[in-house]
């Protein structure tokens, strides 16, 4: 029997190929969604680790410093007066070489000499673990250690890997322009790193290496270096030792563990990389839907087949492996074909995810997608779960239906009826559920995607209820506009609920996430733009390049600002000076800023506030800090705030708490004055011109731009100009939601598809009775379409509920607990117009090919009993 049984569905398999295909293709595009996202996410973070580790080696404590790093003597004491030998400086930086396609280049200034114990794999010391490119376009005598011996002996010579070199064109000996922030500069590039293992080749990629020398002078930090690496033995000796170094260095320099900064930036996205997986799964879950369509259909398309095999003796068992066998075929190929596909999408994908973290966070440099066994593994295991899922519950009533029951033809529409009420009252019990998870106190984003999840199946589980309500209220709508064709596509609707639901609720979900996430994203922008327009007050902004997107924290040459200064038409002037800092919260972005009566009201409070008394406050050394650090560090007016300067650690009282929207991290705000005297840092990051009355600001723009001298390239935007540059950043940062979106879209377009033919498949003898009595192919074919439109209409107008609440939920919960942002919240009509629009159209495509089939059916196969 089982292998009767086994033929018995392989052989509907080869008779339905197209309806087990697009089962095969919801499961696949929902895992490779699924897949994509991880993988991107995860090679955004491995590439970050890897290059995190090629910097600290083989690093066991690092001494940092302030803004201005970590002076030139702590280095020579640590040497000298301490006996300190496994010690290294570094001297850190970003580059863009801009007649590369705006390439990220990490510099690394080293000193050869006391290199190798700290990262063998870059100067070559073991031996099997890195080595220099020996091609003939090397440069002649670079030879091993002689290749880092040039860089102290010639200027601006520099090391990059071979495979940097070759994705970018770049060949030994040649001259690479460099933007280090405002300053140009040209590397000699004397030789190719040539790792000989795949671990140190992902490592050095995007890694420039100069002798420290250059690296202080391309930077501006002569006398200075970024950190200084240590290799300390462990116990009571190694304790001994920091101790020992601890003592002698001044104040505002410490020593720390290599892994506790890493782990405090790599903190930075996890809200963000949290969200984006939470967003893929949502194709997944149409995809479910999908397949609950397909599964559900097979098992009524053979009702007559599995009730006569009841009746001849087949078990409830054996039927039930029938179904799940199917189901389980679909899932294996599905997840599959879904984990190609996702390798390819995230290639595509991760451009997107990098330049979010990059505008945002961190700079990262990803060339390619790191296929981790665990992502696959988890997209394989999601994608065959969520079919299984979908296919228990046709399974059971495959199962548990009496045979004599299922030999009649409507008993199972008749029981899809009957469980309308009950799906409902699921359906509110679910919602129930979500509102209760998302009233839970804490900033757990799990159970607020629980939550969010919970609220969306809910509505689909109502959906059937209220299709019949608005089938009831359509038909004589549609039968005065259309007639009897009208009526009848209105009633068939709800004759064939079982499946017609499921497509629907199916298009539903996906129509709701684009109008939710449009709502999301239209209120967040419409924020920003406000704040945009309420904090940048000056005319003119005046920065340095920055490898990250709104990072100014890159130092202005004196130069620049001496002639920007001197040029005739501005009135008065701000200056900001940004740097990231240790604090008691961790590294903190800290701006220094000049503030004039005239700029109190650039500033948004959050709460009541007395202006005079916090400005005073702040002028006398208080912080002012933004909601996003206020809300995830639970600080308040009143509280302090601890920072390291250069004289030691110190508290700023808060004085006030502001709206801001440029970093999910927070920042912290104090008096430029009194940075300068805290800290060994007179530089600034950028400038705030105001022009005089009557000055043309576009023509002082390219004035100063005329102003700047060769080997400075200055940002010099207008107020405009920099708000359009704000936009795009945000654009950018939300263009990963709009494929999203899409993709969930796709899928519920199969799902339609799928219903629409599998009715055309059920109903064909139902069409050959209506052509019988002399319905013609063109009224055949109007009936399907207006079925169609009906089902997508019906998806569309649930959605625009379904889209406010999940937006609310974006807006109040998810947005506030993931970033600490207070958004306002606008509903947008075009939006809703638009998804119904999609809804529509959607179905629409989907119901083509199956209007053509059914208006090619012929009255005498579709009427022939078998």
């Amino acid at each position: 029997m089982p292998l009767t049984l086994l033929k018995t569905s392989i052989r509907y398999i080869v008779r339905h190929p197209w309806q087990f295909g697009l089962a095969i293709l919801g499961v696949a595009l929902g895992v490779a969604v699924v897949v994509s996202i991880d993988l991107a996410n995860d090679s955004a973070r491995r590439a970050f680790l890897l290059s995190t580790e090629t910097l600290t080696g083989r690093t066991t404590h690092r001494i940092t410093g302030g803004p201005s790093g970590v002076p030139e003597e702590v280095y020579r004491r640590l040497r000298l007066e301490l006996g300190v030998r496994l010690a290294a400086p570094l001297v850190e930086g970003e580059a863009v070489a801009r007649d590369r396609s705006g390439l990220t280049l990490r510099i690394l200034g080293i000193d050869p000499v006391v290199e190798a114990p700290f990262r063998p794999w870059i100067t070559g010391a073991s031996g099997d673990n890195a080595g220099l490119d020996r091609t003939p376009s090397a440069q002649e005598g670079c030879q091993g250690f002689g290749c880092y011996s040039i860089l102290m002996t010639r200027p601006n010579a520099a090391l990059i890997s071979a495979e940097t070199a070759r994705e970018a064109g770049i060949v030994s000996g040649a001259r690479l322009p460099l933007m280090i922030g405002a300053t140009t500069v040209e590397a000699e590039i004397v030789g190719l790193l040539e790792p000989a293992d795949d671990a140190s080749r992902r490592a050095l990629d995007g890694l420039l290496i100069v002798d420290i020398a250059t690296a202080q002078e391309w930077m501006g930090s002569v006398g200075r270096l970024s950190t200084i690496d240590l290799i300390i033995p462990d116990g009571a000796e190694g304790e001994a030792l920091v101790q020992r170094m601890t003592a002698v260095l001044p104040p505002g320099v410490r020593i720390e563990r290599p892994e506790e900064r890493s782990n405090a930036v790599q903190q930075m996205t996890a809200a963000f990389e949290l969200n984006l997986s939470a967003l893929s799964l949502l194709a997944l879950v149409v995809g479910t839907f999908l397949i609950y369509n397909t599964m559900t259909f097979s098992v009524v398309q053979r009702r007559g087949m599995i009730g006569t095999l009841r009746c001849i003796g087949v078990s409830q068992r054996q039927i039930l492996a029938l179904t799940l066998g199917e189901a389980l075929l679909i899932g294996l190929i599905g997840a599959l074909a879904g984990l190609a596909l996702g390798v390819a999408l995230g290639r595509g994908l991760v451009g997107l995810v990098t330049q979010t973290i990059n505008d945002l966070y961190f700079a990262v440099t990803v060339r390619s997608v790191d296929v981790a066994p665990g992502v696959l593994l988890k997209g394989f295991a999601l994608g065959v779960a969520a079919t299984l899922a979908a296919a228990a519950v046709p399974a059971a009533e495959a199962t548990l239906t009496p045979p004599r029951t299922v030999l009649r033809r409507s008993s199972y529409e008749d029981r899809a009826r009957r469980a309308v009420q009950l799906a409902a009252l699921a359906g509110v019990a679910l919602m129930l559920i979500g509102l209760g998870l998302l009233t839970v106190p804490g900033r757990s984003l799990t159970l607020s995607f629980g939550g969010l999840l919970a609220l969306t199946v809910g509505a689909a589980a109502l959906t059937p209820l209220v299709m019949q309500g608005l089938a009831t209220v359509t038909r004589p709508v549609a039968g005065r506009i259309f007639g009897l064709l009208g009526r009848m596509a209105a009633r068939d609707i709800v004759a064939s609920l079982s499946r017609t639901s499921v497509a629907v609720a199916a298009l539903m979900i996906a129509v709701s996430v684009t109008i939710g996430v449009g709502l999301m994203v239209s209120s967040f922008r419409t924020t920003v733009e406000r704040w945009l327009e309420n904090t940048i007050r000056a005319d003119i902004f005046v920065s340095a390049p920055s490898a990250r997107g709104n990072r100014l924290d890159s130092p202005l040459p004196e130069e620049a600002i001496q002639r920007i200064l001197e040029a005739p038409g501005i009135e008065r002037y701000r200056r900001y000076r940004s740097a990231t800092i240790e604090s008691s919260v961790g590294p903190l972005l800290t701006i220094a800023l000049d503030v004039a009566p005239a700029d109190h009201r650039v500033f948004q409070w959050v709460g009541a506030v007395d202006e005079s008394a916090v400005w005073q406050a702040f002028a006398g050394g208080a912080a002012l800090i933004s909601e996003p650090l206020a809300y995830r560090h639970n600080l308040c007016p009143g509280d302090t705030l601890t920072l390291l300067t250069d004289r030691g650690e110190r508290q700023f009282p808060i004085a006030g708490v502001f709206y801001d929207y440029g970093s999910d991290q927070g920042v912290a705000m104090i008096d430029l004055a009194v940075y300068r005297e805290l800290w060994d840092d007179q530089r600034l990051s950028s400038l705030g011109l105001y022009v005089a009355p009557g000055v043309d600001v576009d023509e002082l723009v390219r004035d100063l731009r005329a102003r700047m001298p060769p080997g400075l390239a200055v940002n010099i935007v207008s107020n405009r100009g920099l708000r359009e540059t704000s936009m795009a950043i945000f654009d950018r940062t939300f263009a990963i939601t709009t494929v999203l979106q899409l993709l969930a879209t796709i899928v519920a377009f199969i799902g339609i598809l799928a219903a629409l033919m599998a009715l055309q498949l059920e109903r064909a003898r139902d069409m050959g009775v209506l052509r019988a009595n002399g319905l013609t192919p063109r009224q055949l074919w109007g009936l399907v379409i207006g079925q169609t439109e009906l089902m997508g209409l019906f998806a569309g107008v649930l959605a625009i509920p379904v889209g406010v609440m999940m937006a609310a939920v974006l807006v109040y919960v998810i947005n506030r607990r993931s970033f600490g942002w207070t958004l306002l919240f606008e509903l947008n009509g075009a939006l809703f117009v638009q998804a119904v629009a999609v809804a529509v159209v959607a179905a629409l495509l989907a119901g083509l090919y199956p209007a053509w089939r059914m208006g090619r059916t012929s009255p005498a196969l579709a009427l022939r009993e078998e």
